[in-house]
């Protein structure tokens, strides 16, 4: 179900211009999922490149932490309303993974997959000219299961949910598909500051 979600504190004259419409600053990390926080072992993890149903490259986790890393620093801000500053994330940017793949993107859309059945759909072209990347590490240390661990795709200037936990796959598709939230009642697209939570904001 959809929830217009907290209520917080003004912000700051400092914070005003970093925040987004109807957003609030937080000092923490507030978990939020869609379902039970799955446990994925490292051992177990793939993630695969997919054109519709065909596979273009796949890796396991220590072919992934092969290709080359990213350093991030970045505001997030949660359909929820709160947002978090200055967050620091390493892993491989959809460029590399593009690159790392040998292919030319076949379509502007994609849909990002997760292990727990969880999908969300983002543009090619917020993905890729260093917008995006598959994280594995949050502030020095490996994502914890409850933040999306041990990879979670961050799309940092499109609300949260976007930022898909526990990824293992991105998958080109012809049109824009919604998924899971966007099936239920969440904007298609999702930028913070046009205030895109919902369908038809």
């Amino acid at each position: 179900m959809a929830t217009r979600g907290f209520f917080g504190r003004r912000p700051s004259a400092d914070d005003a211009a970093r925040l987004p419409p109807g957003q609030y600053k937080t000092e923490d990390f507030p978990v939020l999922s869609a379902g039970p926080t799955p446990r994925v072992e490292t051992d177990t993890w793939s993630f695969t490149l997919k054109h519709g149903p065909r596979p273009l490259a796949s890796w396991n986790w220590d072919e992934f932490n092969g290709l080359p890393k990213t350093s991030l620093m970045r505001d997030i801000h949660c359909v929820t309303k709160w947002s978090k500053f200055d967050t620091k994330w390493e892993g491989v940017s959809i460029d590399d993974l593009l690159a790392a793949a040998g292919v030319e993107a076949p379509t502007g859309f994609l849909l990002a997959h997760s292990f727990d059945g969880y999908s969300t759909n983002v543009p090619l072209a917020d993905l890729v000219d260093d917008k995006a990347m598959i994280a594995t590490a949050y502030d020095g240390r490996p994502i914890t299961a409850d933040h999306g661990g041990p990879a979670r795709l961050l799309v940092p200037h499109l609300y949260f949910w976007k930022s898909a936990k526990w990824v293992n796959g991105l998958q080109f598709t012809t049109r824009d598909e919604p998924g899971f939230w966007e099936l239920r009642g969440y904007h298609i697209y999702g930028d913070p500051w046009r205030e895109q939570r919902f369908t038809g904001d």
